[in-house]
């Protein structure tokens, strides 16, 4: 079997969070997990590993590693995202990896690229155990902290794998307790239109502004009040006006304003885009029937679906019988953020959340990873390896 082409867990991290992979749209860069994936690609060539791209429709690439032990063996797969937030108003190195106190400390440290390097030393370390009974599959994706364009693509492409998982780890800072439920999230973009006309003469043009400050009070007075359902693990169903832009020129009557929201959706909850959409047009009827002339309107910018529980009570002994094996807590929790597993848990494949790092640290201008969380880490990726599926 070919030698490890890393040293160790921390040297793997160290060289991860050296390349610049601040997300697409963040960044105004295409594709900038490129060069980690490439590293990651030339990682598995020395382990001998199987690895094979999955193109993003909307840009990038998302890597495929594969392990295999037996034809008939079942597969478990484990999944982390390479890009990363915005660096801009960090007080340290953000791609320096300074070992210092304890920690490691860089963008993407704790969020998340500090799961995919233990993810793969775990790997390392499960190719050398004479008991192998699973197949393994190992997905570095792109796009997961904008779009999450990567996920979908993995769900769309599902068939072509060659294999169904029985259980999918995604890896997220959780300190290594389970998360078997997260909210998904809607984000659209609302406008107002209006006629422009100069300022000194108001009444020739209408103010897109004036009727955006209708429809927020309708929104904020009659949608979000609606809001009533709400799940045990991750709270209740919310909604925020986030962002708002409008005008051109100070002596110009503004002929378009937007805001941008933010939508939460609960597991269990029947929302997705288009009902969104449809509850907001619902809550606006009072307004353009008193506003005649009042033109709206809605368009999605994002969505991710919940992670239901509901999904993966039956993986949930596998991923607590290797916590127990470590003297780790197996109560579950739940997660008001949302993350990969929405998608996967959607298309039905049994999702739970769980890796080292404090997500408390995660997106923050000193991020940071605990060093004993990311052995522990990669303790904990070893033995869900090693557990036995049902």
């Amino acid at each position: 079997m070919a030698a490890s082409p890393f040293e160790s867990v921390e040297s793997l991290l160290q060289k991860f969070v050296s390349f610049h992979t601040v997300n697409a749209v963040i960044s105004a860069r295409p594709f900038p997990e490129r060069p980690m994936l490439e590293y990651v690609e030339s990682i598995a060539k020395a382990m001998g590993l199987e690895s094979r791209r999955i193109p993003v429709p909307e840009g990038g690439e998302n890597l495929l590693l594969l392990h295999r032990v037996s034809p008939t063996a079942p597969w478990l797969m484990f999944v982390s995202h390479m890009d990363t937030v915005s660096t801009e108003g960090m007080t340290i190195d953000p791609i320096g990896g300074k070992i210092e106190g304890g920690r490691l400390w860089s963008r993407g440290a704790c969020d998340t690229k500090g799961t995919g390097a233990a993810m793969l030393e775990a790997l390392r370390r499960y190719r050398t155990d004479g008991n192998q009974q699973h197949n393994i599959a190992l997905i570095f994706t792109v796009d997961e902290e904008y779009g999450m364009t990567g996920t979908r693509a993995l769900i769309a492409n599902r068939g072509s794998l060659g294999f169904a998982p029985r259980g999918v780890i995604v890896g997220e800072p959780t300190m290594l307790r389970p998360v078997v439920a997260n909210n998904g999230a809607v984000r659209l973009k609302v406008t107002t239109r209006g006629v422009a006309a100069h300022s000194a003469d108001p009444s020739k043009g209408r103010s897109a502004i004036s009727d955006m400050a209708h429809v927020i009070d309708a929104i904020e007075s009659r949608y979000i009040p609606s809001l009533k359902t709400s799940h045990p693990l991750t709270g209740k169903a919310q909604c925020s006006i986030n962002m708002i832009h409008g005008g051109t020129q100070i002596n110009i009557i503004p002929a378009a304003c937007e805001v941008r929201l933010d939508r939460r959706v609960v597991p269990g909850e029947n929302e997705n885009a288009q009902t969104v959409i449809g509850a907001i047009k619902q809550a606006l009827a009072p307004v353009q029937a008193a506003r005649p002339g009042l033109i709206v309107e809605q368009e999605v910018l994002f969505g991710c679906a919940a992670l239901d529980d509901r999904v993966n009570r039956a993986f949930l002994p596998v991923v607590n019988a290797a916590l127990e094996s470590l003297s780790l807590p197996t109560a579950a929790i739940g997660a008001p953020y949302s993350t990969e597993a929405g998608d996967i848990s959607a298309a039905q494949i049994p999702a739970i959340v769980i890796g080292p790092g404090d997500i408390a640290q995660a997106h923050t201008k000193d991020e940071f990873i605990s060093l004993d969380q990311l052995e522990l880490g990669v303790d904990l990726y070893l033995e869900l390896m090693n557990q036995p599926l049902a």
